[in-house]
């Protein structure tokens, strides 16, 4: 049985209607995206240009890193101690990280030398984390974060009907198709520049907008739910899921509850989602052998930032690069030796791809070619919405929306139909927003007829 090619793809003006209602409601957000996301491309280098003055400071003689905690602690009031980051050179300050009573996380810079407190910082007030929050979450926690999944979800429609769109329905040549005719004028230019710069960037917007879906807070929580389902979950997610208290992803698990307790032989990155153990390990007693454990980590030659939390009776020295392949977790004795060594291949087959992903969308897994790379695509993206934006504009009528009318013969085609099944399916709230779009049209249709 032959199945013709019209039945199989949407008509063109379904395909205008769709992509011109997701372009509606995706590219503010898709050039919001761009230029926060170009801005977080370069945390190592901004937090190297904001903390300059504490990495050039005198040489710390004879440093204690059990003083520079009680320094710290000294300087936030009923805090508790969270983690001492490892200083990467003898002229940085110490960063030691304290807990306060309302459960915010604070840096406080420390002069190893004198031990005088230098600089005190709420987590969340540091200006990479918040670029963070703004790209991720809107700012607006969990709520901003399910609004940024539902734009990635519908980025994908915009992208896969503006391929379909592109596609040259009668070929005469490269110009309009591969590169854009920039010496037209008018609509022809515009529409090549938003054409042909979202075709070439288009796959790379996919692998970003993939790679970004398991730290929001639908998606994110349903991959952990098929992974502990298919009990592949061998380790802690080293990425947020949603909107996670900074104190948490420093320490590794939720402050005030227990903690995960290392066995022998292997080793579990404590963390908020692990089944835990409940130790107790005082305080004094902890912190008396904070510089042996300091000593031992210098040996280690981890990644930076190298971070050193307590894990029940032992410690945990891992490192938190944003090259996640690179990343290491070492559990140490109060004495100084190492007891346990996990690696991200010893993580699950999931973790690890998306580790890899994760670290190609922050621009750090390949060094400054990922940078540049990213970078490109951001600027990209930005020329394609605003020639999206100047075509809106150019064609709409005044006072209307301008979108394509609808016909009454439109067909939605075998292929086109089955796309948006798989992608409902892949992608929980864009299923969602099909299934009342859908049903909204239905009760329309029948209370207004034609």
């Amino acid at each position: 049985m032959t199945i013709h090619i019209a039945t199989l793809w949407p008509d063109r003006r379904t395909l205008w209607r769709w992509h011109f209602f997701a372009g509606i409601f995706c590219l503010p957000f898709v050039a919001f995206l761009s230029l926060t996301g170009a801005v977080y491309l370069f945390k190592p280098q901004i937090d190297d240009w904001i903390d300059w003055r504490y990495d050039h400071l005198p040489t710390a003689l004879s440093p204690s890193p059990e003083r520079d905690v009680q320094a710290a602690l000294s300087a936030v009031p009923q805090g508790a101690f969270l983690a001492y980051e490892l200083p990467r050179t003898l002229q940085s300050a110490a960063r030691v990280l304290v807990s306060r009573p309302d459960g915010e996380a604070v840096r406080v810079y420390v002069d190893r030398n004198t031990h005088a407190v230098l600089k005190t910082i709420l987590e969340e007030d540091r200006f990479e984390r918040l670029v963070f929050r703004l790209h991720g979450q809107l700012l607006l926690g969990n709520v901003g974060s399910v609004i940024m999944e539902m734009v990635a979800s519908w980025t994908i429609v915009l992208v896969v009907t503006g391929l379909l769109l592109w596609w040259p329905r009668h070929p005469q040549g490269l110009a309009g198709a591969v590169y854009p005719r920039l010496t037209r004028h008018g609509r022809t230019r515009w529409r090549d520049m938003h054409a042909v710069t979202g075709v070439w960037i288009s796959v790379f917007l996919v692998l970003f907008l993939v790679s970004g879906l398991p730290w929001s807070f639908v998606w994110g929580h349903s991959l952990q739910s098929v992974e502990n389902t298919l009990g592949r979950l061998i380790s802690v997610k080293d990425w947020e899921i949603g909107a996670v208290p900074a104190a948490t992803v420093i320490a590794g698990h939720p402050l005030g509850q227990p903690q995960n307790l290392p066995v022998k032989g292997g080793m579990d990155m404590p963390g908020m989602d692990m089944p835990a153990v409940s130790t107790s390990f005082p305080e004094g007693d902890l912190l008396s052998s904070l510089d042996t454990v300091t000593h031992t980590a210098s040996t280690l030659s981890l990644p930076a930032p190298v971070i050193i939390t307590p894990s029940g009776s032992l410690w945990t020295v891992r490192s938190d690069t944003q090259n996640r392949p690179l990343r290491e977790s070492v559990t140490v004795t109060p004495d100084g030796h190492v007891r346990t060594q996990t690696t991200f291949a010893g993580k699950g087959l999931m973790d690890r791809v998306i580790g890899y992903g994760v670290a190609a969308h922050e621009g750090q897994l390949f060094g400054w070619i990922n940078q540049v790379i990213n970078l490109f695509v951001a600027t990209g993206l930005l020329v394609m919405s605003s020639a999206a934006t100047v075509l809106w504009f150019k064609r709409k009528p005044a006072g209307s929306l301008g979108a394509p009318p609808a016909l009454h013969s439109q067909k939605y085609g075998i292929a086109g139909i089955a796309i948006l099944v798989i992608l409902g399916i892949l992608l929980p709230e864009l299923g969602s927003a099909l299934l009342i779009l859908a049903f909204t049209n239905r009760i329309f249709t029948k209370l207004c007829p034609t």
